[in-house]
């Protein structure tokens, strides 16, 4: 009641400007407050938040989570993998330079036996793949999408919907179509780790942990994001986010400037996450820097097309991730 008194009392000053003064003098300190206390309870927290959960072992069958490690074994054209994040969202410490470390390759190796065979629960899996169609069709059975943001660019257009699930953080799907770009450039340009490192700064560090040139599975290291892996021990930063989802499907469609052919690519995004901060916090934070991360993404694939006109070489990760797509998945 006495908040309403305070604002009736601004009502009766006599002209716009006193009102809109004493308004001001009422709201700031209210928002310093807010922002304080925003700031206070996210640096401060005990130590066993930054932990939670961890009893010294990683359970593989769990949701994929976007620790520092990436196992995927994508399909041509379809891809589902742990890897990859419009949003963003990890810590970093400033004045580290990037850095991409390989293991030694070894060209027989025993794949059955390797690392990849032991973490086999969080390779990308056939019911993976079908979940995903399920999304991109809308046929999966969660909650309604609502629309969130329309922004387009001369050579990019972008849509965006979230949802929330009765349990669970915050959904987000978003579509965006890269004009004169092909759904293999796309791939290859998500997929390329050496490359990475040139535009996405949400990347601080990748390395090769394992690799089978068999079927050009891979285990790789990022300080980043990905899914758990016995060979990575948690640390308490950057801290482990034990609910991560990131999907996505790449297509070609027909161009925006009405020439009707297939020279735009299509990319369907499907991600969530929980940060370990209040969902609204995040909801606001997704809103805000939504947008920016997307051009930050179309710049990153035009200076890699200019680099893959020019001839310059496939990294030699790129040249393991190309072999999985031999495989072909059919969903029934």
């Amino acid at each position: 009641m006495a908040l309403i008194g305070a604002f009736l009392k601004f009502l009766e000053r006599p002209t716009i400007g006193g009102v809109l003064v004493d308004m001001l003098l009422f709201l700031v300190p209210v928002w310093i407050a807010f922002v304080v206390g925003v700031i206070v309870g996210w640096a401060w927290k005990p130590r066993w938040a930054a932990t939670q959960g961890y009893n010294g072992k990683f359970n593989c069958s769990a949701v994929p989570s976007p620790s520092v490690d990436v196992i995927s074994s994508p399909v041509k054209g379809l891809g589902s993998t742990q890897s990859l994040n419009s949003f963003g969202s990890c810590a970093m410490e400033d004045g580290v330079d990037k850095e991409q470390v390989y293991t030694p390759f070894i060209e027989e190796i025993d794949c059955g036996s390797s690392q990849l065979k032991k973490e086999e629960g969080v390779v990308v899996t056939q019911e993976d793949l079908e979940h995903l169609c399920h999304l991109v069709d809308r046929t999966d059975g969660g909650p309604p999408w609502k629309h969130m943001m329309d922004r387009s660019t001369p050579n990019m257009s972008y849509q965006a919907w979230q949802r929330d699930p009765e349990t669970g953080p915050p959904q987000y799907c978003s579509r965006t179509v890269y004009e004169d770009a092909t759904p293999e450039l796309l791939r290859d340009f998500f997929w390329d780790d050496a490359f990475r490192l040139k535009w996405d700064d949400m990347l601080l560090y990748s390395a090769t942990i394992e690799e089978c040139p068999t079927t050009g599975t891979m285990v790789v290291h990022w300080v980043r994001k990905g899914v758990p892996c016995t060979s990575v021990p948690r640390s308490d930063k950057p801290r482990r986010v034990d609910l991560y989802y990131s999907s996505w499907c790449i297509q070609a469609v027909a161009s925006s400037k009405g020439n009707g052919q297939l020279t735009a690519c299509e990319v369907i995004l499907f991600h969530h996450e929980d940060m370990g901060i209040p969902w609204e916090i995040a909801k606001f934070g997704v809103r805000q820097g939504m947008w920016g991360a997307v051009k930050k993404i179309e710049r990153g694939l035009r200076a890699y097309q200019k680099e893959r006109a020019s001839g310059a070489p496939l990294s030699r990760g790129l040249h393991f991730w190309l072999r999985s797509t031999q495989k072909s998945i059919q969903i029934t």
